[in-house]
């Protein structure tokens, strides 16, 4: 029996209606998308076909306790979804994207497990984990992680606490040094959500508790890549999104956010890393230093089906005694047709843009411009 048939049946028997369970709901969507992909990075211009199918459940409890999941695709790293391959080679793996429960209470709610992390409407962890590419990942990047979240009522706003695994061995440990509790990457990130007037201010503030790791932002159609760029540090973000009232049918909002790193890369961690094909020395690119600031930038507008934001990024890295300068500007576009609305569901068009410029400069040298422009069609059925 494949692993796909087997998680549907664990997934329906789970959760299929009994007595056990208060209440419990279903949802999810299933789409397809038509994706021209054209790029300055490769000379690429390519069309795919992609699909994808989320699936979500949600059980009550009584007593303000809920469970919540989302099953989607992560293998590929493109927010759950699936190239068509050659021949139908590829594979459609469902997986927890999200899985969390915790329980409503009168002054606030808290909740454990696998967390969504919103990161399209809200980019700190996105600019912490990929300081020199954080942009072209509207769901693809930072939207999931585990930890504890605690929200409580405070004055006119709502105080927001998470405590975050970031990962399991961010020092870089040999095996001889053992993987100890607090050699795991640990995280805190706090926020206060409130109004002035009609303006809605969320202020927020993310650091490493203990040694973690940071990625590079190679970029590409699916968003970014994996790869460690800087081991075992503390890196520390900061910043605001800002809600603005609707003016003339249309809703505006605005992200600031900047990144700091330091510290020295500890014993143990890799010295070599494969980059773009390349094998690259870390001892010799970094020196075993870490040093680099970063920030950024979005502005977003809503109205009605229409959606469109403007990301910039601008990272300098010191961390060798030479000035890397990395400039990312993105832009996303989409327009939302609505074919059929009902009780049980909906089914839109949805003609999609995004446009990724990234530049790289080394002691005021620049290496080129490398483009990426996804013109694209969705259909989405939700049910």
């Amino acid at each position: 029996m494949s692993t796909f048939i087997l998680r549907i049946i664990i997934f329906a028997l789970l959760f299929s209606p009994s007595t056990a369970f208060a209440e419990l709901n279903f949802g999810g969507d299933a789409s397809v998308r038509l994706q021209e992909w054209i790029t300055g990075i490769e000379s690429k211009d390519a069309v795919d076909w992609q699909y994808r199918l989320n699936l979500r459940a949600s059980a009550d409890l009584g007593d303000g306790y809920f469970f919540k999941t989302l099953l989607t695709n992560l293998s590929t790293l493109n927010a759950g979804w699936q190239t068509v391959g050659n021949g139908k080679s590829e594979t459609y793996n469902l997986q927890f994207a999200q899985c969390y429960f915790g329980r409503n209470i009168s002054s606030g709610h808290y909740s454990i497990g696998l967390l969504p992390t919103t990161s399209p409407n809200n980019p700190i962890g996105d600019l912490t984990l990929f300081p020199t590419q954080p942009l072209n990942a509207p769901l693809a990047l930072t939207n999931a992680l585990f930890g504890a979240h605690y929200d409580h009522t405070l004055g006119n706003g709502h105080l927001g606490v998470s405590f975050i695994v970031l990962d399991d061995n961010s020092a870089g440990n040999t095996g001889a040094s053992g993987d100890g509790l607090w050699n795991d990457g640990y995280a805190i990130s706090l926020s206060y959500k409130f109004n002035i007037g009609s303006v809605t201010f969320d202020p927020q503030f993310l650091t490493a508790l203990t040694k973690a790791d940071v990625f590079s932002g190679t970029q590409a159609a699916a968003g970014n890549t994996g790869t460690i760029i800087h081991y075992g540090f503390r890196p520390i973000s900061y910043g605001t999104n800002i809600a603005l009232p609707p003016a003339v049918g249309i809703r505006f909002s605005t992200s600031a956010f900047f990144t700091r790193g330091t510290g020295t890369t500890p014993e143990g961690a890799p010295t070599t890393i494969l980059l773009n094909g390349k094998l690259i020395n870390l001892s010799a690119m970094y020196g075993g230093n870490v040093d680099y600031f970063g920030n950024l930038f979005r502005i977003k507008a809503e109205s009605g089906p229409f959606m469109v934001w403007y990301d910039h990024n601008s990272t300098t890295d010191n961390s060798t005694g030479t000035r890397y300068l990395y400039t990312n500007n993105f832009v996303f576009a989409q327009y939302k047709i609505n074919l059929y609305q009902s009780a049980k569901g909906s089914f839109t068009l949805q003609p999609t843009l995004r446009y990724l410029s990234s530049k790289e400069s080394i002691a005021g040298a620049s290496q080129g411009d490398n483009t990426l422009l996804l013109p694209e069609l969705w259909a989405t059925m939700t049910f």
